[in-house]
């Protein structure tokens, strides 16, 4: 989880902007700042953290994920970006269920779901449950299931070329094309399938995590959520720099950091 906020704070400055050279510099702008990407994986993650282990209905479960992601909004204002129109509706009327979004924010968000659990049927079907509050078309909870069941692989000890092979064969991906080859034919996208995809091609070809982050900002576009997407992959197969770590708290301030702490102490090793 921790690597989707770095991921977003980086990306922050570039959204929908020029598409910054891979080398931009500095790595951290000035200006650079967790956004609405931030703050809903943050709010995911209370709420897992909440039901973890509650075998709970479905409908219940994802009324408290909901009512988090509620919370959170109307409790910490955002330092840069900004909520999509659709789902700013939903935040702000609780009566309103899932309106059908197969947008990038479902597998945005879902990162903690990859950490929270001891087996892959139950990081899938948990991760799931955070995309139908908001994304309840296929293609919404597809991208969701893919990153969180991609993050508990490559936290298992799972290759990163096998993880690879398993979301494309299991999510229909197309991952044969090579960063270049990707980040030539992309084109600004806020659909999971327009994103999901970019962003574990930009994880396969990075060696460290500051090269995935870079990877994913340098395609253009959704900067922030591509980064974020990424980062919360590499986070699982890489050492997060000191320095990033420390540069993400300061930025997300207390009580926010608090969630992290809670975070390092409720993750569930992989079942042997």
């Amino acid at each position: 989880m921790f690597g989707a906020i770095i991921g977003d704070i980086i990306g922050s400055p570039y959204e929908f902007g020029d598409r910054p050279r891979w080398d931009f510099t500095p790595l951290v702008a000035d200006q650079a700042n967790w956004t609405d990407d931030t703050l809903m994986t943050l709010a995911v993650a209370d709420a897992m953290m909440t039901l973890k282990g509650d075998r709970q209905n479905a409908v219940d479960a994802e009324n408290v994920i909901a009512a988090t992601m509620r919370h959170y909004a109307r409790t910490y204002p955002l330092p840069r970006g900004g909520y999509g129109s659709k789902f700013l509706s939903w935040l702000f009327s609780p009566g309103q269920g899932a309106y059908g979004s197969f947008g990038n924010g479902s597998a945005m968000r879902v990162s903690s779901a990859g950490w929270l659990f001891g087996t892959l049927d139950d990081t899938l079907d948990w991760a799931a449950a955070t995309a139908r509050v908001t994304h309840n078309h296929p293609e919404g909870i597809a991208g969701a299931q893919a990153i969180a069941g991609a993050i508990y692989l490559l936290r298992s000890g799972v290759s990163s070329t096998s993880v690879r092979d398993w979301t494309a064969t299991r999510f229909g991906y197309d991952l044969s094309l090579d960063l270049q080859e990707s980040q030539a034919k992309y084109k600004p996208n806020t659909a999971c399938s327009g994103t999901v995809p970019e962003a574990i091609i930009a994880f396969i070809e990075s060696t460290d995590f500051e090269t995935a982050i870079r990877n994913a900002v340098s395609y253009g576009g959704d900067t922030d959520t591509l980064a974020a997407i990424t980062g919360s992959l590499a986070e699982a197969y890489y050492v997060i720099p000191p320095a990033l770590h420390d540069m993400a708290i300061k930025r997300l301030g207390v009580p926010l950091a608090t969630i992290i702490d809670r975070f390092e102490q409720s993750r569930t090793p992989c079942a042997a």
